[in-house]
């Protein structure tokens, strides 16, 4: 009688033990998926690709001449912003001490007014987007920057951007 009564014993607290342990596992699992943090989403109006694109394709063709000529007119801007935003950045000398970079944290960075994460912030800056890094603050934590083919300027945690060579 004793061992029938702790057979029931020990199989009724084996069968808890099972269930609770099975009902952390779960939980830890949904826990470590709700943890991640979703893919940023793009959208057109937010890509610096676009946004730097769509100003240059309408300068050199002067828009009204190029929706009415026909194939002629799309190839050769489609060719000339390549060239004028490669001429772009040449002729603009970069101030003493600043050089170009691209920002390597891949959710980009946010663009503050002043150097501290307290400062209000201005603007962003996007995964590998082109920057010209002008000054870095006394104690080397923060850069200002230059958002490329832009005047917007900011300041960004340092460590988060590296050098271009060009």
């Amino acid at each position: 009688m004793l061992s029938s009564v702790t057979k029931f014993l020990l199989g009724f607290f084996l069968a808890i033990a099972v269930l609770v342990g099975g009902g952390v596992a779960i939980a830890f699992y949904f826990v470590n998926r709700t943890g991640i943090p979703p893919a940023k989403p793009v959208f057109s109006n937010d890509s610096p690709s676009v946004k730097a694109q769509a100003p240059k394709a309408t300068e050199p063709g002067g828009g009204k001449p190029s929706l009415k000529s026909g194939n002629q007119a799309q190839s050769s801007p489609t060719s000339t912003p390549t060239e004028s935003s490669k001429a772009t950045p040449s002729p603009k000398p970069l101030p003493s001490g600043a050089y170009r970079g691209r920002v390597s944290w891949a959710e980009g960075l946010s663009l503050r007014s002043q150097p501290n994460q307290e400062a209000e912030k201005i603007g962003g800056v996007g995964f590998n987007q082109k920057i010209i890094i002008l000054s870095e603050s006394e104690d080397k934590s923060w850069q200002k920057i230059r958002l490329e083919g832009s005047e917007q300027e900011g300041w960004v945690k340092a460590g988060n951007t590296e050098k271009v060579d060009q």
